[in-house]
């Protein structure tokens, strides 16, 4: 092996730079929510996109309908910190925190929240498949 070579250079250039992709596809869709673009939102997900919450589940399409409608808006969406980014071949999984405020039926919130999100890498571009949010205590 020549001096100076790193056999595992490339495999770590190659996860910074996919890091960097994902990291750039959630400030893209934080951006999109807080414009709220529901067409632009939905694009970050998967059809089959769930959101968890204390709640329960909700599919893309209420989500998404309640941004095309009013009842949910985003008025600031910002990260708290550094996120954990998990790279699995064509699965990542986003960890972060992350304070927003808005409105939900036309009355005003403010969140902190941790939340994961599993994106898929089809056809070379991320989507999300599943959100979980869990407010920080």
């Amino acid at each position: 092996m020549p001096e100076g070579h790193d056999p595992g250079a490339a495999r770590r250039l190659t996860v910074v730079s996919t890091e960097a992709e994902l990291l750039a596809v959630s400030a893209a869709w934080d951006a999109a929510l807080v414009d709220n673009d529901s067409g632009a939102v939905a694009s970050f997900m998967a059809d089959e996109w769930v959101f968890v919450s204390a709640s329960g589940i909700t599919p893309k399409a209420e989500l998404t309908g309640w941004i095309a409608t009013g009842r949910l808006a985003h008025h600031t969406m910002e990260p708290v910190g550094l996120p954990r980014v998990a790279i699995l071949g064509d699965v990542a999984i986003l960890t972060a925190r992350k304070a927003s405020s808005g409105t939900w039926d036309g009355a005003s919130y403010t969140a902190d929240e941790w939340i994961s999100e599993v994106f898929v890498r089809r056809g070379g571009r991320w989507t999300c498949v599943l959100s979980h949010k869990a407010a920080v205590e």
